[in-house]
């Protein structure tokens, strides 16, 4: 079984003359985090109250939409075959994995619509990507009831791989993440409270872990590497699980193009990351997603994410509205795009590892927002 990581707090207890408990983290000091952005529930403090008020009005999308699971391959899929070795490494002595003790995972060439009731009429409350991975709690007729995530319904049996087979391809899905347990944690370069920072992340960011050295997790976020102190993140095993379905909302001022266009990008999450790739199907990197998401709207951005800013007009966070585009980066260096959805989210082509997902709008710090429709 893949070891699971579990992170230690340091705290330093000053006692002195009656000093208030000071407990700081060996990459946090109580200077530079004044200097900081502070990533609290989602949001950067570089906002103010009014600006947060105002973001909330015009999240006028949520994660996920009726829409994006139209185009579901519930009831037209083809099943993929696996490939690939097992490892008994990944599998709890109690033989769960993961914590499933029954494991299903999705086997389809698309998304798996999970539905409330066990009928292709029966409305969508999730759906779940290839490979995904679920708890089976039953089956009837020709639909397994599964618990996955949040999402709790009814899928296609045929769309599930079960048994054995799922056992095999859980242990090798499975990713190693570190769930950042901080407010606002530092990426370095190198694993050094020296090192130069590449950016920070906000708390209960997952991110993959690509290596555990001595005091420090080397880390993906998006497609670059970085470290981060293992004092301030919980490392564990996981695997894909389903998404929930939130009715489609309407914000102020949020016009019929905007709400087709995130529907139309929700539809690739879950699909390949590949560099320098343009194909939402089969793989696409962060400025190719959001080069070929705007190419269906009549607006043509080049497949680079420094270039598209120039291609339209720089607004504030706070004004933000779905289909506008948030740029990230390391200090005024912009390597990383994003498609905002609403409700301080936003879709991109994250990284090899995780592909086409949606994460916070701030899970780092943005460094510009730009508006490409005249609305």
């Amino acid at each position: 079984m893949k070891r699971r990581i579990i992170s230690q707090m340091a705290a330093v207890l000053f006692f002195s003359m009656g000093l208030t408990t000071v407990a700081l983290g060996a990459d946090r000091s109580a200077s530079d985090q004044e200097k900081e952005y502070k990533l609290s529930a989602g949001v950067s403090a570089a906002i103010n109250s009014e600006d947060i008020k105002i973001l909330s009005l015009n999240a006028g999308i949520s994660v996920a939409l009726t829409d994006f699971y139209s185009v579901s391959v519930e009831e037209n899929s083809s099943n993929v075959v696996a490939q690939g070795s097992t490892s008994e490494e990944s599998q709890a002595e109690d033989g769960t994995i993961c914590g499933y003790t029954n494991i299903g995972i999705a086997n389809v060439s698309g998304n798996l619509n999970v539905r409330k009731e066990a009928s292709a009429s029966s409305s969508v409350v999730g759906k779940m990507t290839h490979y995904a991975a679920c708890e089976i709690l039953g089956t009837e007729g020709d639909w397994t009831k599964i618990s996955s995530g949040e999402v709790e319904g009814y899928v296609k049996s045929e769309f599930l791989l079960t048994g054995s087979e799922a056992e095999a391809i859980a242990k090798e899905q499975i990713a190693t993440v570190a769930k950042v347990e901080t407010s606002s944690l530092r990426v370095r370069k190198e694993a050094s409270t020296d090192a130069e920072i590449l950016s920070q992340v906000g708390q209960g960011e997952e991110l993959t872990v690509v290596e555990v050295l001595d005091g420090w997790y080397k880390v993906e976020v998006d497609n670059e590497e970085g470290y981060i102190s293992a004092e301030y993140a919980n490392v564990y095993d996981t695997l894909k699980t389903a998404q929930t379905l939130e009715e489609l909302r309407y914000g102020s001022g949020v016009s019929d193009t905007r709400v087709d266009l995130v529907s139309y990008a929700l539809q690739f999450v879950g699909n390949r990351y590949v560099w320098g790739g343009t194909s939402l199907t089969k793989g696409v990197d962060c400025s190719g997603f959001t080069m070929k998401i705007y190419e269906k709207y009549g607006i043509y951005l080049p497949h680079s994410s420094k270039a598209q800013p120039s291609y339209g007009t720089k607004i504030k966070a706070s004004e933000a509205k779905p289909g506008d585009l948030f740029f990230y980066g390391s200090g005024k260096s912009i390597s990383h795009v994003g498609i905002y959805i609403g409700n301080g989210q936003i879709v991109h082509a994250s990284g090899r590892k995780t592909g086409i997902k949606i994460s916070n709008a701030f899970y780092r710090q943005p460094i510009c927002v730009v508006r490409y429709f005249n609305d």
